[in-house]
């Protein structure tokens, strides 16, 4: 059997086929800054998840103010170009638990040049919030990265 294509369907396919090109890239607003550059190579995103507490008692676990104080002593001095946070709800079942517990979270997002002393310094905001909070994990994420400024 031969299939026809009538010319309302040629022009579907052509308008198609329109929508595929790709867009230009817009170039970056900063120059020449090592922190913010205009094209990266070997750069990586980590992605940093903290819970606060359980969902139904926000009178127990790290307040708003707890987790400011944790993120100007621990995070920032580490990370000072910058980075993002994300209020985020979270779910968590630990070792020995029947049922996850809902969890108040934050998500940390730090973009950086990937290096030996970078990931240390992503691995001990791990440890200083375990320290801080007695939690068992603080679960990261960490993915390559094409960044422009």
């Amino acid at each position: 059997m031969r299939h026809l294509l009538f010319p309302s369907a040629l022009l579907s396919m052509a308008l198609l086929s329109g929508c595929a090109t790709t867009a230009p890239a817009t170039g970056s607003t900063l120059h020449g800054d090592a922190a913010h550059p205009a094209q990266t190579q070997g750069w990586v995103e980590t992605r940093l998840f903290f819970g606060l507490g359980l969902v139904d008692d926000a009178s127990h676990g790290v307040s708003e103010q707890g987790w400011r104080a944790f993120l100007d002593a621990e995070v920032t001095p580490r990370f000072p170009d910058g980075l993002s946070v994300l209020d985020v709800y979270g779910q968590w079942q630990g070792k020995g638990q029947a049922t996850p517990e809902r969890l108040r979270s934050k998500m940390l997002v730090i973009d950086y040049p990937d290096s030996p002393a970078n990931r240390d310094k992503v691995e001990a905001i791990r440890a200083a919030w375990k320290q801080r909070t007695g939690d068992q994990s603080v679960l990261r994420v960490t993915q390559p990265a094409e960044v422009s400024f």
